[in-house]
């Protein structure tokens, strides 16, 4: 199964059921995160940390025969960032990382040729831009999301009615303004 197919998500959610139970149950951590494969556990004692991560290892090897990941696995101060799901959670915080943005950046730069060269519709590129927005809420992202909309704006002007604008302002701009915000690269 092709990796990011929803197939193989859905498999691997059933499958690590098992690894969710064991972490829930028998270990009874209460701050431990999971998606599709990627997990994060959460614990004031780094001694505690290392025997759990331990204790995970066996279990996934004798009863899911998986490996832990050996150098993406590691247990840090949380006050560093953690890396989950593309962006990098803070206590008080979450910012995209810097290489998601660069993507996007180089996405949109493509996206924008397409669409002068009318090998793009504007509905198709308002629907990768939104799909795109949707994403970058789950960080501190206003800013970003501004400076991103401003240029969608300003390069789509001839097509975009004042209507559109309007719904595209109100869909992905209602957010908090005292949050910490996502510097542009």
């Amino acid at each position: 199964m092709p990796l990011g197919n929803l197939t193989s998500q859905f498999f691997a959610n059933i499958y690590l059921n098992e690894l969710d139970q064991f972490v829930k149950h028998k270990l009874k951590l209460k701050y431990y995160i999971r998606y599709v494969d990627d997990f994060v556990i959460f614990h004031g004692s780094k001694s505690a940390l290392e025997e759990l991560k331990k204790q995970i290892s066996d279990f996934l090897k004798e009863k899911l025969c998986l490996e832990l990941h050996p150098e993406k696995s590691k247990i840090f101060p949380l006050h560093r960032g953690v890396n989950f799901l593309g962006l990098r959670i803070f206590p008080h915080h979450k910012l995209l990382r810097k290489r998601n943005i660069h993507k996007l950046r180089t996405k949109l730069s493509q996206r924008f040729i397409e669409y002068n060269n009318e090998i793009l519709s504007f509905d198709d590129f308002y629907n990768i831009l939104e799909g795109w927005i949707s994403y970058a809420k789950n960080g501190n992202t206003y800013k970003l999301r501004n400076i991103i909309n401003n240029e969608f704006k300003e390069r789509t002007k001839t097509e975009v009615s004042s209507k559109e604008v309007s719904r595209f302002l109100k869909m992905n701009f209602s957010v908090n303004l005292s949050v910490l915000s996502q510097k542009p690269i």
